[in-house]
């Protein structure tokens, strides 16, 4: 299984490179297939126009207008093939037996119906899917939501009983830190799939952390590679080939700008307040972190948690209405950004969050809320003091290219 990101194929060049690529396994023996994103921005561009003629939404047809990005990719990729003499036919997810529930704009793959991919493969030929989408039971194109298209080739390589899935992107390996944002971060080798998962949502954008759970789920091996380059990349796996009591604690160091802080304030105490906002938010399909609420004893009702800012929008106006009618307000704080590190045994080890708030706090950045897990330890910061955060993190805890890395959290070694 090949996915090329929108990024890889952005111009005709591009394009015909991952063609080569493709074409290559093809003649060492393997049956590929392939699932593309859309182009550059096309995204982008699809969504900013549909915004023209309903600002205030049509799912359905904006869903029909997105999925085209990805269309046009596939059918550029299979004429790529083709004019290399490899045979191919694109397909959309729906064709490919991609079944999706949920709402448009942020859709669930159900299952994977394979039936014509495998008959194009036995007859010889690369199957070209267009990934972020799928159908609903009424035939309708329902698209996946953001790493939509990751999670199509990774549901498909779990489908077709695929050996591994390689994902080729802009990047030559998941790094510790973003390389645009950090001076000289590791490149990684072997990740663990839990940690690979929380990296994504914690900010990675290399791979989407839906992907990264549904391989871990169907025991599919995923490797992030250069679409322009040759090399090892990054292997993603549910073991990490390592000495145990001695591996270094933290992995790398991620951030996320599109936070917003939500602060919800009532008057009542009413025992099931927080079900009703969460749900709220489950209905926009919008993540939450950093939760937070008052007591059942208390005479107020206040609840915090962090989401995607950009996705807030259209559920803001739900969780005001749901407030008001509990005699309260909301306050959304958009000036915040969320700084993560990403190892193993955090909790075990809880020097390693101490380590980190004395690292800001010397830095005199300032921290608000924070999240401990096995896995991660996170905070919000300043918008605008984000990307310092990171590097001040990727320092400290040794993470640097040609830094001694340290086994402890503690400094003391």
């Amino acid at each position: 299984m090949h996915k090329y990101g929108g990024s890889s194929l952005a111009t005709p060049g591009q394009v015909r490179h991952a063609a080569a690529r493709i074409s290559a396994a093809r003649g060492r023996g393997s049956r590929v297939v392939v699932v593309v994103s859309a182009q550059g921005d096309t995204t982008d561009e699809l969504l900013a126009r549909a915004r023209g003629f309903a600002p205030h939404g049509d799912s359905r047809e904006a869903d029909q207008l997105l999925a085209t990005g990805e269309v046009a990719s596939a059918a550029l990729m299979a004429m790529a093939l083709h004019e290399r003499g490899t045979p191919a036919l694109s397909l959309t997810g729906g064709q490919a037996g991609v079944r999706a529930l949920g709402r448009h704009g942020s859709g669930l793959i159900d299952r994977v119906a394979p039936g014509r991919i495998l008959g194009l493969l036995e007859a010889g030929a690369v199957p070209v899917i267009a990934g972020f989408q799928g159908v609903n039971s009424s035939g309708d194109t329902v698209t996946l939501g953001r790493g939509g298209s990751d999670t199509t080739a990774v549901a498909l390589a779990a489908g077709l009983g695929a050996e591994r899935c390689e994902i080729y992107t802009d990047v030559d390996a998941v790094y510790s830190a973003d390389p645009r944002v950090v001076e000289a971060p590791r490149p990684l080798r072997h990740i663990p799939v839990d940690v690979m998962a929380e990296m994504a949502f914690t900010g990675a954008r290399v791979l989407h952390s839906r992907a990264v759970e549904l391989a871990a789920t169907h025991g599919v091996e995923t490797l992030v590679l250069s679409s322009s380059t040759e090399g090892p990349g990054t292997v993603i796996t549910g073991t990490y080939q390592t000495a145990l009591e001695t591996a270094p604690a933290i992995t790398a160091v991620t951030h996320d700008a599109d936070v917003a802080r939500v602060l919800v304030h009532c008057a009542g105490t009413a025992p099931d307040m927080a079900a009703d906002f969460l749900t709220v938010l489950a209905e926009y399909a919008l993540p939450v972190d950093l939760v937070a609420r008052s007591g059942p004893h208390e005479e107020e009702f206040r609840m915090g948690f962090a989401t995607r800012r950009s996705e807030l929008c259209e559920a803001a106006p739900a969780l005001e209405r749901l407030a008001g009618t509990l005699g309260g307000r909301i306050r959304i704080d958009s000036e915040v950004g969320k700084v993560t590190v990403v190892g193993t045994g955090l909790l075990n080890r809880p020097e390693c969050t101490a380590r980190m708030l004395r690292a800001l706090s010397d830095a005199d950045i300032p921290t608000t809320w924070i999240l401990t897990s096995q896995i991660r330890a996170s905070a919000l910061v300043p918008a605008d003091r984000l990307n310092e955060a990171v590097r001040v993190l990727h320092t400290a805890f040794g993470l640097d290219a040609g830094a001694a890395r340290s086994t402890a959290c503690s400094g003391a070694e």
